[in-house]
């Protein structure tokens, strides 16, 4: 059995209970169907990612049926869950945590609204001011890829680097998105459904009204940076930096 320190042991027994309950709140909220979509975690202070098993039930979901990784997608042997295959997007979120270190926390799923807008391989307008707050501009399109290998995770890393969105809509397929955690992650994939919709909606029924540039900077700033409670999770780079810090020399419009 794989064994490793007591500090690393506690971490991925939180991170298995953390992404294990977490799927409840995709069938909460509406973001999946039968058994599709994942959450997967990185494990503080390890080269270590937890996701759930592939084709489980949500109802049998539980911290001893997560499976633990590391960064190249293998199961690590001798571990709760490490007879079952892990979900067939892992080799997707193993690219992302290699290669976007400031990432905790990766989502998938096959929300209705959001998935239309990929289907379309459509962006999504920042055109409401929750949108400017939660992802700082447009929602982008990622490229059409095949699942089985990490095409989709390339895609994921080279539509968002440098790109305040925590989502992107994979063309096709369906949105991911990334946090700081599998908490945050799993916030991102909640609001990109949410705002999905409501453009969605808007469009239907007349013209949209874009909002200037300007004033998305300054929702953004302002709810990354001075809304709610000191402490909250905030996406940052290995070295402290915020996303925003970031991305400031990138031109996002």
């Amino acid at each position: 059995m794989s064994t490793f320190g007591p500090q690393i042991e506690v971490a991925i027994a939180r991170v298995r209970a953390d992404v294990a309950r977490l799927h409840g709140e995709l069938t909460r909220y509406g973001l999946v169907v039968w058994t599709g979509g994942n959450v997967s975690g990185r494990v503080p202070g390890a080269d270590l990612f937890v996701i759930k098993p592939s084709g489980v039930s949500y109802d049998e979901l539980a911290p001893e049926n997560m499976i633990l990784c590391d960064l190249d997608g293998n199961v690590v042997p001798g571990t709760p869950g490490s007879d079952r295959a892990p979900s067939s997007d892992t080799a997707a979120h193993a690219y992302v945590y290699r290669h976007m270190p400031e990432i905790g926390g990766v989502v998938h799923t096959h929300s209705t609204y959001a998935t239309a807008w990929a289907s379309r391989g459509e962006e999504i307008p920042c055109v409401i001011t929750a949108m400017a707050d939660e992802f700082g501009g447009p929602i982008p399109v990622g490229p059409f890829a095949i699942i089985g290998d990490d095409s989709i995770g390339q895609g994921i890393v080279e539509t968002l680097t440098g790109h305040r969105s925590r989502a992107v809509l994979m063309q096709n397929h369906g949105p991911f998105t990334i946090g700081a955690n599998a908490k945050d992650a799993v916030k991102a994939a909640v609001m990109v459904e949410d705002v999905a919709r409501t453009v969605h909606l808007a469009r239907e029924s007349g013209p949209l009204v874009p909002i200037p540039q300007d004033a998305i900077d300054r929702l953004y700033d302002r709810y990354q940076n001075v809304y709610g409670q000191q402490g909250d999770a905030r996406l940052t780079t290995a070295d402290g930096q915020s996303n925003d810090a970031r991305r400031k020399k990138v031109d996002r419009r």
